[in-house]
């Protein structure tokens, strides 16, 4: 029997007369990465929203780890939703300790091991409104990743990657997949999601199908 990270229930959510989720039903399976496709507005980054409590469904139910989510119920999720914000004025390092200060579950230490995994330099005193846009999804994903979560949830997390630092964060997921994190992406590239997902999904007008 299959055990699921995220379980998606008759999922339906509109704003005024404009539908994003159309009662979307699908179990993402633990340990697996998954990836997510469709254009601009088809309903996935409201998706990933719902799932981590950002928005609250207009019917219908998730579950993460077994608990309906709710929006104020902290969870044990990693997230890249649009675009981070970061504190321009400070380096890298100081904008992950300062996040990492709301929960204080990972060291000064982890932190710069967090930084070099995604292929930015720990020490550097760059402030971010300096990095390339290359370098602050690296951050992005940095900081998604540091706290170890057991679901992710990235919405483009290739974006303004150039092609080497795209395969090193494919390495980076495979390595977080075999170490037991549930990956949730989607991606506008099918070369990502070919080589990386275990299962893919269409979304297209606010439905979700398995490919």
């Amino acid at each position: 029997m299959a055990d699921y990270m995220v379980e998606v229930r008759n999922a339906y959510k509109s704003f005024k007369e404009t539908v994003a989720l159309n009662n979307v039903n699908v179990s993402f399976e633990r340990g697996l990465i998954h990836g997510i496709v469709g254009r601009n507005g088809s309903g996935k980054t409201v998706l990933f929203k719902c799932i981590c409590g950002f928005m609250t469904l207009t019917s219908g139910e998730i579950l993460v780890d077994g608990k309906t989510v709710r929006p104020s119920v902290s969870q044990d999720i990693g997230i890249i939703i649009e675009n981070p914000g970061f504190i321009g004025s400070m380096s890298g390092f100081r904008n992950l300790k300062l996040l990492a200060g709301i929960h204080k579950k990972i060291s000064d230490d982890e932190i710069r091991e967090t930084l070099a995994k995604v292929g930015l330099d720990p020490d550097m005193k760059k402030p971010v409104r300096k990095y390339s846009l290359g370098m602050r999804h690296r951050l992005g994903i940095a900081q998604a990743i540091m706290e170890k979560p057991r679901l992710l949830l990235l919405d483009e997390p290739m974006n303004g990657l150039d092609k080497q630092g795209v395969l090193e964060i494919r390495e980076l997921f495979r390595n977080l997949k075999k170490e037991g994190t549930t990956i949730i992406f989607s991606s506008h590239y099918s070369e990502d999601v070919d080589a990386l997902c275990d299962a893919v999904y269409e979304m297209d007008a606010g439905k979700l199908a398995r490919v």
